[in-house]
Parts: structure tokens; sequence; C-alpha cells
């Protein structure tokens, strides 16, 4: 082969070579476009996913059984005409109206112990037994001057008889003589007497029992069986709890003693209120008032003002405000020291407007901001979180200033566990 064709053949393999590298190195349109189709949609994808965490960010979802074991309760919000309210120091005490002292009518001593310190009593049940040879000598007293009243009546019956014979046998043949009839009429008359006066002191010795402490039916079995008993029980006068017992077996008791035992009534509490002297025109009779006893308790008790003293203390310029309230779970004490919270009369005598309000447990704070949880329509057992403006809280009821409107749908109680899911929900997404 000539060198001219040697170089042509050269030539030619090099462009097909190039045409080769050239061809690798290039991207099909096809791929190219997949590629494209690939990527938009990924991102595409992504944009719609955090969109809908976003917006199900504050919603929480529980099963019809969670709700129920929650206490969880929805209510409508509504209008509440909130009247300002001032807090003042106070003291528990028990109710003077509802109280007991039990002392013993007569000397003598303890032989029974039927209560305890706060052992729960109901009237009339049985509190101590008492041996008194007091009551033994006044029972035997009685059958003595009832003995006696018994016997002075056929005396009347014999001194009658002989008083009508002696006149009959004077007005018919004058048998005897006038004197003798008149003294017949006064030996009657005396029988009478006798039997009044030992009726009198028989019916003295049975009340001088009663005084004891004997009822009518212990007399009675007294008068059938004739057996004296020295022992008698102290029975309780009114329904309540021992609250002090200071006696103990086989003490020997006097009726000048003040008190065995102190009966109370722990249901029914007085709360006595130092209220300022410039608070007392905004204090009210049958004005509501709130307990709190802080960390010792952990209700809030509701009662009402009962009695304003009609003079101030000088040294202090406070009144004492009595305000009953009813603590049934015993969980206020007397004694304590506690705040309440009371409700005032304005001085103008002008009532403020309805604004809308929730009870405090509706009301939780997310994330240093004041929220509701509301059910979130059209999906059931979901509730979303809400801002809301709020303003200070009277008499348990906050003020909703903006999130929420008359007659909206609010969790009013077991928002707390709602709070606590949304915790954990927010600590997931976070992870």
């Amino acid at each position: 082969m000539t060198s001219p064709q040697m170089r042509l053949v050269l030539w030619i393999m090099l462009g097909i070579v190039l045409l080769l590298v050239n061809s690798g190195c290039e991207k099909p349109e096809s791929a190219a476009a997949d590629s494209e189709h690939d990527g938009h949609s990924h991102a595409e994808g992504d944009g719609h996913d955090h969109g809908a965490e976003h917006a199900h960010a504050d919603e929480i979802v529980l099963t019809a059984n969670a709700i129920e074991q929650s206490g969880i309760k929805v209510d409508s919000a509504q209008l509440w005409q909130l009247r300002p309210t001032f807090v003042v120091p106070a003291r528990v005490a028990f109710s003077s109206e509802a109280m007991a002292h039990v002392g013993s009518p007569l000397p003598g001593r303890i032989v029974e112990l039927k209560v305890r310190l706060g052992s729960d009593v109901g009237v009339g049940d049985p509190l101590v037994v008492v041996e008194s040879p007091e009551l033994g000598s006044a029972q035997s007293d009685f059958l003595i001057k009832r003995t006696a009243a018994e016997s002075a009546a056929p005396a009347v019956d014999l001194a009658k008889s002989a008083w009508d014979r002696a006149r009959t046998l004077f007005e018919s043949t004058q048998g005897i003589t006038l004197t003798e009839v008149q003294r017949r009429e006064a030996e009657h008359r005396a029988a009478i007497a006798a039997l009044k006066s030992a009726q009198t002191e028989a019916m003295a010795a049975e009340n001088h029992l009663h005084l004891l402490g004997m009822t009518q039916e212990q007399v009675e079995s007294l008068i059938a069986t004739g057996e004296v008993n020295p022992r008698f029980t102290i029975v309780a006068p009114i329904a309540g709890q021992v609250v002090q017992r200071e006696v103990t077996l086989g003490e020997l008791v006097r009726p000048e003693r003040e008190a065995l035992l102190v009966l109370a009534d722990t249901d029914t509490l007085w709360v006595l209120a130092d209220v300022p002297e410039a608070r007392l025109p905004e204090t009210r009779l049958d004005a509501k008032a709130w307990i709190n006893a802080g960390s010792l308790d952990v209700h809030r008790h509701e009662g009402i003002v009962s009695n304003i003293a009609p003079m101030i203390d000088w040294r202090t310029r406070t009144a004492t405000v009595r305000v009953v309230v009813q603590c049934d779970d015993k969980s206020l004490k007397p004694g304590m020291f506690v705040q309440v919270e009371i409700v005032g009369t304005p001085r103008d005598g002008e009532e403020a407007a309805p604004v809308g309000a929730v009870p405090e447990a509706g009301l939780q704070t997310v994330e240093g901001s004041p929220a509701v949880f509301v059910p979130v329509p059209n999906e059931a057992n979901t509730f979303a979180k809400r801002a809301v403006s709020i303003g200070k809280t009277v008499g348990g009821l906050v003020p909703i200033h903006s999130g929420l409107v008359e007659g909206e749908q609010f969790v009013s109680a077991g928002s707390f566990i709602l709070k606590a899911e949304l915790g954990k929900s927010t600590a997931e997404h976070s992870h």
C-alpha cells in the first residue's frame, strides 16, 4: 500500500474513534427527561408531606375509651357576669352552732368508754358509762317514796268510810256526837293531805332521776323490777365527730367539770376572714367565697358569707367575716390558716358587663402561652390546641378576650391530659 493510501486509512480510523467517544459522552434526551422528572416529583413530594405534618402538629387523637377514663368533658363557651373579688387571710374553725361539750350530770367513776378520739357518732349514741353511788341512792329514794305514796291511798279510803258511817248515824239516830263526826272528817282530810304529800315527794324523786339522766323508759323499768342500777350512760346530744376526749377509764368525774368529750360537726366549718376596713363596703351577706389552703389542699372549696362582725378591731383595723363552707372530704382542718377570695359588690351598684369565660381547669399554659383545647370538626375524638388571650381569674373563671367566642365548644375538664399528649407528640416529631 502506498503512502497516500495508508494516510487515508489512518484518517478514516481516527474519525471512527472520535465518533465513538462523542456518542458515549452524550446523555440521551429520554434519560435526561426522566432524571428531571424524578427530581421534580421528589421535591414536590417533600413539600406536600411537611405541609400535612405542620397542619396536624397541634392536634391530639384519643380513643373513646381514653377520653372517658381521663374524664375529658366538652362544654360550650358562654358569657358570665364576673364580679371583682379580693383575697384576705383567714383561719378555719368549728361551727360553734354545731358543737357540744358533753359532761356528767353527777359524780361517779368512768367504767366504760364507748368511743375514741375521731369516732363518728349519731344522736343518742352511747359515749361513756359512769357508775355513780349518788344515782343508786336517788333510785332507792324514789322507790321508798313511791311505796309511801301507794300506802297512803288505802288510808284515805278508810278515813272516808269512817266519816260516812259517823255522819249517817248522827243524822239518823244521833247515836254519835257531832264532835265525833267532825273528828272523823278531820281524819279523812288529813289522810288526803298525807296522800298528796307522798305523791308529790314521789314525783319529785322521779323528776330527780330524770335530771340525773334517766329516761322515762328506764324509770318504768326501775318501778317494774325494783332493782337499783347505779350505772348510767352518757349519750351524744348531736351527730358529729369526737374532736376531744379528756377522760380515761376509771377516772373520777364531777358535774363541775366543763366537758368529758367535745363533739363537732366536721362537715360544716366556719372560715373566719379578717377583712380590712376599706373592703367592708364591698362585702355583703350571702356573697360567694372560695377557700384556698395552698399546697395543703388541692381542692377549691366554695362557701357563703353568713356573718359580718358589727365591730372593727381597733388594733388591726379589720372585721371578722364568717364564711360557712361544706367540707365533706375533711381536707380543711380547724386551726388551718387559709386565704379566702370573696366576691365584692360594686360600691356604685353598677354590674359588670357579661364576658366570655372558661373554668380554670379548661385553661392550660402551652409553651409559655395560655391555650384551650377544642374539638376538631368532622374528626371524631380529635382535639386541637388554640391560643387565647385571657384576663384576671375571678371566682375560678378566666375571662377570654380573644381566641374563643360564645357558643364554641372547648374542653372544660381533663385538658391537662391533652396537654401531656401534645407534649409527647411534639417530642416524638422533634426526635
